[in-house]
């Protein structure tokens, strides 16, 4: 990893337009390497709760692969190769960023959805609600699919791709607020169709903004890319497991105060 004081070699245009570029790569890539899940189970693209659970899976696990194949391409484009990657066993400084980040990120989502319900803000439909419904195994499929897949592919691509190729012309802070932003941005147009209008689509991409600073700055801080994936991983692991025990217990049609529960998990995205 480059250190704080190393000189500027791209100026802070150029630089944002191609992590901005990288990210929509990415996303673009998603499209691209789901479609087998879609050519083997059409019911994912209309009715995807009524598709297998083998299906669903497949679906987001070639979406985060597609977030894979476009840092390991600009990795071999860039001529910088996998040692670019800042991956390593934390020590037991970081290992205690890997705590602050999970208690922080936690906190973040619960005042975030009390906001939310204080202030009855609409907000768009999770997507990855989409494939779960009220399935209690697709849960449980997910929390494998967040630590195998999820954290450890979008940490590559949008914190050691992203963010890291803005330290060319930014301050850590900067470059991290960048990369937030942009992450936010490019989950603009799924929300955008997944909601009614335009606040309800603000809500949630501002709270991947705020989710992804908390993670980009871990990574900041410790120049180790396992330490916000471990954060991620078990802030989305916890996600789950709640909703896993909502749905066990059907807090759902429970009493008000109770089913609150429900309500907090599906109001800001996952």
């Amino acid at each position: 990893m480059a250190t704080a004081t190393r000189r500027r070699t791209d100026g802070p245009l150029r630089s944002t337009l191609v992590a901005a570029a990288l990210a929509i790569l990415g996303l673009g890539a998603q499209q691209v390497t789901t479609l087998p899940a879609f050519l083997l189970d059409p019911r994912l693209i209309d009715a995807p709760t009524e598709a297998s659970i083998a299906s669903r899976a497949l679906l987001l696990i070639l979406g985060f692969v597609g977030l894979a194949l476009v840092g390991g391409l600009y990795l071999a484009v860039s001529g910088r190769g996998w040692s670019y990657v800042d991956l390593r066993f934390p020590t037991r400084r970081e290992w205690g960023y890997v705590l602050a980040g999970i208690v922080g990120s936690i906190a973040f989502y619960v005042l975030i959805s009390l906001l939310v319900q204080a202030l009855s803000l609409p907000t768009a439909e999770n997507q990855v609600s989409m494939y779960i419904g009220d399935d209690q195994t697709m849960v449980l499929v997910m929390i494998a699919i967040v630590f195998l897949f999820n954290a450890p592919t979008e940490e590559f691509l949008y914190r050691n791709i992203v963010q890291k190729r803005l330290y060319d012309a930014f301050s850590r802070l900067q470059a991290v607020a960048i990369a937030s932003v942009i992450f936010g941005l490019i989950h603009l147009p799924v929300y955008a169709t997944l909601s009614e209008s335009l606040l309800a689509t603000t809500v949630p991409v501002a709270v991947v903004v705020g989710g992804a600073a908390i993670f980009g700055f871990l990574y900041a801080k410790t120049e180790n890319l396992l330490v916000p994936i471990a954060a991620h991983a078990v802030f989305n692991g916890v996600q789950f497991g709640l909703l896993y025990i909502a749905l066990e217990y059907d807090l759902e049609t429970a009493e008000p105060s109770t089913s609150l529960l429900v309500d907090l998990l599906t109001a800001v995205p996952l």
